[in-house]
């Protein structure tokens, strides 16, 4: 059994933009809520925090620069 086997991530991978780090950092998301709600507020999961908002907003500026530079 591999991790794409999971219904969750099947679901995720399927209607997903074909894009594998935005699926991982789709799925991971709900684990840093998780993990704020049940830690409760520090500086730990505050930079969680920050660490996963960073990630993906630069992930998805990237791609649009990507996008934008690239002449295909």
């Amino acid at each position: 059994m591999s991790l794409r086997d999971l219904p969750i991530v099947c679901t995720v991978y399927e209607s997903g933009a074909d894009d594998h780090v935005f699926d991982g950092l789709l799925l991971v998301g709900p684990f840093v809520v998780l993990s704020i709600a049940v830690l409760g507020r520090s500086v730990v999961t505050e930079l969680l925090a920050l660490a996963y908002v960073s990630v993906f907003v630069g992930y998805v500026l990237y791609r649009g620069f990507d996008r934008l530079v690239r002449t295909d």
